[in-house]
């Protein structure tokens, strides 16, 4: 049954194969990277060298294309001849001490770093003559391209000097005066590398450029943000324009699955306190509160609970288990380097449980990070953080770093709905983690490190106090004491014969627990962890043949306690306890005939002591039929097991009755049901075109979740929750269109709109699921100024949710089957300061349109009552907020 939902996929990959055997190009593109004319040279001598009969690189598409006789030369050569003299060429990837002795204009974002960029030049009238028109010189840029908005602000102007001689060779020129026309007595000079830097103050437009052994030049500026490059030649100037600007926000064109990259840069569009805070600028990710009182947020993807979200660490595993409930809130937001974000189906190397899709979060590392990064935080609801991260590179060899995380929430007053209920626990969270890399320039990485959290806190009625309330009827009241420490280890080798073969070993172990109490109920749990996982990869005699092999070991003790206590008496306990150990192999092999075309097709064979012996295929397919267009298809299984109750935390703080717990304790394996196992299938298409001069792009995306099996929460009955196998079907149906767009300079505008259709056999009858909203809609705008002003807004439009039904209730606590529509709106202004440009103040607000559920808690009024439900959460729970900030940093 597996073979034939791949066969399909099987075929295109074999008839790709025959297509591309029976081809005999004799010319080839592919991308390097690369910045102005001297990289133009340096490229194509590189090709030329390396055995291309000719070879043009485009300063606009970063394409080389070049034709050569595949009888006496092959593409990798070249491109490996590219990458030697410092330029990434496909996937070949420069020594970064190469790279890094490139000249002070050539150090481009290297490849898998998306930009956006658009190359522009022209030769001056007064100087047009034999020698000024070259291969590869660009066209003029129109006067209106400029549109007008890069003269009214004040702005440092960057630029480089060189000379072109006989030979073709650039070499800087120093000693270069430039100056503005309207300002001839404010003169700068080019330094050792031909780079100068000059302010610009409105409305000059004009810069003369002028040397005692050259004819001097006027240039006309028209983007103050462009990096101006004028070439020498016959001792005659000429201007050639570059604009490379990074993204905060990208999806890369050249991995076979499509993953978007939210950067650190994207990440302070928002205050960003933690990783659940994280996604609020991206209509990929949707943050909803689990329940009403606990605080806790949770992912949602393809409309799917983050549970089914494999959430890695920089490839590690990151909150699973028991820690998934509260585990977004351990990863401080200034940790993150980046956020790296795949729906559907991901690599076999990665493990078996990815369903919906995976987030890797990528934290900054000690070998490349800043000496010291300083972040306070505050809000008005009485939130404070403080963040600081250090770094300390000890030699050439080893660098050590520190991160630090301390979050304080002390204002029991807050209470939006005026149900007497704390809307957010108080307490204190704090997390550390030391981390150590080592790199020998031989071949050899490694890193290391330990982790650590403590999360403590109370919530419940504004009035409760644990000492004299807790386990009472008087006032109802819950709290958690959270700790988890791992420890971490990845070391790597990178053969110096073959860069493409690689071995590389990951380790990990932590131990988790929570002791918590909601009302009269008990849960505490322990989890202990080891991961390991062996990896080896290499070519089968070309690039275009690559292979992953490997082994990983997952081996998890779980332990639990569900106690409730009636007048100061234990009135039930139950324990639950399972050992679960997964150990496997898999293989992955990749088929890149060109660099438009990539098939990866994996397998993994794992055994589970509790169910055994399990096959993951996997299969993604990346097409791009022109430069601009990227189509992408995937399918695959996944399989996880369910951990009912820590995953469902709310059920304690509520007055539900656990359905058929005797089958839950007596059950065999993990609490007597099956493992949760579904099939994704996803269609995306990615095109970028101009608009208005400017990049811009469409996204559309298509993914089908099928269930072969599933753990159903069943809230439809008031008074209970049920657990328990799917009979008949569950999936999940997501279409999401998103446009990007940059209206103006500076200013980005991203819009989405995504239709989810997510359906589930409940044992009263085939429903949709629960607080899930059918429609969404998302824009988010960006506007950021070179003066160190910067201006992000974010508008969420969330379409009605059904709701449990509630009709057995009493009718004073019945309601609606669906929730209201609402709209949020988040807003940010930020500015940077120094001479370094080092120092930030930012200021902002969320849910601006103080929209928030009035009814959180059912039966507030009698919390021990049969009514009390803290699980029926379909909107935010509290509303505005403002809050401020700084951040200080040192490279």
């Amino acid at each position: 049954m597996h073979l034939q939902r791949l066969l399909p996929l099987i075929i295109l990959l074999f008839c790709g194969q025959v297509l591309f055997a029976q081809s005999n190009l004799t010319t080839v593109s592919f991308e390097v990277a690369g910045n102005c004319g001297m990289c133009k040279k340096r490229i194509e001598k590189a090709g030329l060298d390396a055995g291309a009969t000719e070879i043009e690189w485009s300063q606009n598409s970063h394409l080389a294309t070049v034709k050569l006789d595949t009888n006496k030369v092959k593409v990798d050569h070249i491109k490996k001849q590219i990458a030697a003299i410092g330029h990434d060429a496909g996937e070949f990837k420069a020594d970064d001490e190469v790279y890094e002795k490139l000249h002070e204009c050539c150090l481009y974002d290297r490849l898998g770093e998306e930009h956006e960029e658009s190359h522009e030049g022209h030769d001056h009238a007064d100087h047009d003559h034999e020698g000024h028109d070259h291969e590869g010189h660009e066209h003029a840029m129109k006067p209106e391209e400029d549109g007008g908005h890069n003269h009214d602000h004040d702005h440092e102007v960057t630029g480089v000097v060189v000379n072109e001689n006989d030979k073709g060779d650039l070499n800087p020129i120093t000693e270069v005066t430039v100056f503005w026309a309207d300002e001839p007595a404010k003169k700068v000079k080019t330094n050792e590398n031909g780079v100068f830097k000059i302010m610009h103050k409105k409305p000059f437009r004009n810069l003369v450029i002028s040397h005692a052994s050259m004819q001097s030049d006027t240039v006309e500026v028209k983007n103050l943000h462009e990096v101006i490059v004028i070439q020498a030649k016959n001792n005659v100037l000429k201007e050639i324009v570059i604009s490379r600007r990074q993204k905060s926000n990208y999806i890369s064109k050249l991995t076979p699955n499509r993953v978007e990259t939210l950067t650190a840069k994207e990440l302070f569009k928002a205050a960003c306190c933690d990783l659940s805070e994280s996604f609020t600028t991206t209509a990929s990710v949707d943050v909803v509160s689990s329940d009403a009182v606990t605080g806790s947020k949770q992912i949602q993807m393809l409309g799917l609970s983050g549970i089914y979200t494999q959430i890695t660490v920089e490839g590690l595993p990151g909150p699973r288990g028991f820690s998934a409930p509260l585990g977004l809130n351990s990863i401080a937001g200034t940790w993150i380097e980046a956020i790296n974000i795949s729906k559907g189906i991901g690599s076999v190397a990665n493990g078996f449980e990815n369903m919906a899709g995976q987030i890797n979060v990528e934290l900054k590392k000690p070998h490349n990070s800043d000496k010291l990064f300083f972040n306070a935080y505050a809000n008005n609801m009485g939130r404070t953080d403080v963040n600081l991260n250090v770094s300390h590179h000890i030699n050439e060899k080893w660098s050590v770093g520190l991160l630090l995380h301390d979050n304080f929430m002390y204002n029991k007053s807050m209470n939006f709905s005026d149900n007497g209920f704390r809307d957010m626990p108080v307490g204190n969270l704090f997390s550390g983690i030391n981390r150590w890399h080592y790199e020998n320039g031989k071949g050899v990485i490694a890193q290391f490190g330990i982790k650590f959290l403590h999360d403590d806190r109370i919530g419940g009625q504004i009035d409760f106090n644990e000492k004299t309330d807790k386990y009472g009827t008087d006032l109802y009241g819950l709290g958690f004491k959270n700790q988890r420490i791992e420890g971490f280890g990845k070391l790597g080798y990178v053969f110096p014969t073959n860069k493409h073969r690689s071995i590389g070993l990951q380790l990990s172990a932590s131990r988790f627990k929570q002791e918590s109490f909601f009302g009269l109920n008990a849960y505490d749990n322990e989890q202990k962890s080891l991961y390991a996982n062996l990896l080896y990869q290499d070519i089968l005699g070309s690039v275009a043949h690559k292979y992953k092999v490997g082994a990983s070991v997952q081996h998890d003790n779980y332990d639990e306690d569900l106690a409730r206590y009636q007048a100061g008496q234990t009135a039930y306990q139950y324990d639950f306890g399972r050992k679960e150990t997964t150990a496997g192999a898999f293989a992955e092999y990749t088929f890149s005939p060109s660099e438009n075309f990539d098939a990866v097709l994996g397998l993994r064979q794992d055994y589970n002591n509790l169910y055994g012996w399990f096959t993951t295929p996997r299969a993604v397919l990346r097409y791009q039929p022109t430069l601009n267009t990227t189509l992408r298809l995937s399918s695959g299984r996944g399989q996880r097991t369910a951990n009912i109750f820590a995953e469902n935390l709310g059920i304690f703080a509520s007055s539900r009755t656990i359905n058929n717990m005797a089958g839950l304790i007596n059950g065999a394996n993990a609490y007597g049901l099956k493992p949760e196992v579904s099939w994704n299938t996803g269609f995306t298409f990615d095109q970028n075109f101009q608009l208005f001069g400017r990049e811009s792009g469409i996204s559309v995306e298509l993914f089908h979740n099928r269930f072969q099996n599933q753990v159903v929460i069943d809230y439809e009955d008031p008074r209970q929750v049920s657990f328990y196998n799917l009979d008949g079907k569950s999936f999940s149906n997501s279409i999401q269109a998103e446009f990007r767009f940059m209206p103006l300079q500076h200013f980005e505008a991203r819009m989405a709109y995504r239709l989810l259709d997510v359906q589930t056999d409940y044992q009263s009858g085939r429903l949709e699921k629960p607080m899930n909203a059918k429609h969404r809609g998302f824009l988010n705008l960006a506007y950021n100024l070179h003066s160190g002003w910067a201006f992000d807004y974010t508008l969420n439009v969330v379409g009605k949710k059904r709701l449990p039904s509630t009709a057995s209730n009493p009718i004073e606590y019945q309601l609606d089957t669906r929730s209201d529509a609402y709209v949020t709106m988040n807003a940010q202004v930020s500015r940077t300061f120094g001479k370094n440009k080092n120092f930030d103040i930012y200021i902002g607000g969320e849910n601006l349109t103080n929209f928030y559920q009035k009814d959180p808690i059912l039966a507030f009024d009698n919390p021990f009552g049969q009514n009390f439900d803290t699980n029926l959460v379909w909107g935010p729970i509290t509303g505005r907020m403002f809050y401020t900030g700084i951040r200080y940093h040192i490279k």
